[in-house]
């Protein structure tokens, strides 16, 4: 069964997204990724069971990207931290605007912060952060990245490496383990299937020699996870609380990533609908760390 489907006769449940834009944003970073989920179906024969509904929130009404695409915000920010309980996906796109956030701490950072801490608070719920291209390097700068393994745009793994170890000083002095990976997963929730050697998430080779990852091919958290006190226990013990967290290179490694999002919280055969709907061959990352909660 997958993570949306309908359980015991009960209505699917619509996994609810939120972009935070910034001004500057990557218009591609946005647009890519908010393609596939819109996309995305719960019954892939059935136009009707919409998977993911999105919410683009912005600090203004409008918000311009470095290409000079407006966009409409839904909400803004204050909006965006008051509701932020009710969001299953929170989504920061990268661009060139990202440096003036790093430099003057301005939102989304509290928000991405807000989410985390929220997590922690409340293990019990499956949460997802996820960073597109040079988005990451906010999540860096806000001390979220500590302890785990990431990624960013390839012209910006410097940078990043520099942003998350300033960060590790600040904090509890965990390093961040920057990957030159199309998108790596953080505190993965997965099934391992019957057929190990034909789950589409098993990495069986790693450039660094590290054991192989292993992530889910459609989830049974997103329902049974919660009702489960053991689970919840286990997914507190992780870092943030077992917030997802997934860090993804340049635009199309957004859309890479985001593929992945809709295989493992849908099923593997609608993330597979919609790289065929998009004529897009989907690339893996990897994921470095999994817990089956």
């Amino acid at each position: 069964m997958s993570a949306v489907e309908e359980v015991a006769g009960a209505s699917a449940e619509v996994i609810q997204v939120l972009f935070a834009l910034h001004q500057g944003f990557g218009a591609q970073e946005l647009c890519g990724p908010l393609e596939v989920l819109s996309n995305a179906l719960q019954k892939i024969k059935d136009p009707e069971t919409t998977a993911f509904e999105c919410t683009i929130a912005a600090p203004s009404q409008a918000v311009t990207s470095s290409s000079g695409l407006t966009i409409k915000a839904d909400i803004d920010f204050k909006t965006a931290h008051e509701d932020i309980n009710y969001y299953d996906v929170l989504i920061l796109p990268g661009g060139s605007g990202v440096e003036k956030i790093i430099k003057e701490q301005s939102e989304p950072t509290a928000l991405m912060q807000a989410y985390a801490k929220l997590q922690m608070n409340d293990p019990s719920k499956e949460r997802t952060l996820m960073s597109i291209g040079t988005g990451s390097l906010i999540l860096g700068q806000a001390g979220l990245l500590q302890g785990l393994a990431a990624t960013t745009h390839p012209d910006y793994y410097t940078k990043f490496e520099n942003i998350c170890k300033e960060a590790a000083r600040r904090g509890n002095l965990e390093q961040t383990d920057v990957m030159e990976e199309n998108y790596v997963v953080n505190n993965a929730r997965f099934d391992l299937g019957d057929e190990l050697d034909e789950n589409p998430f098993i990495l069986t080779k790693r450039p660094d020699g590290r054991r192989k990852s292993i992530a889910r091919q459609g989830s049974n958290a997103w329902k049974e996870s919660v009702k489960r006190r053991e689970s919840n226990a286990r997914r507190a013990a992780l870092k943030l609380g077992g917030l997802r967290v997934i860090t993804s290179g340049g635009v199309t490694s957004g859309l890479d990533a985001s593929l992945y999002l809709v295989a493992a919280m849908v099923s593997h055969e609608s993330a597979q609908e919609v790289a065929r709907l998009l004529q897009y061959t989907w690339n893996k990352g990897v994921t470095v760390e999994g817990i089956d909660v």
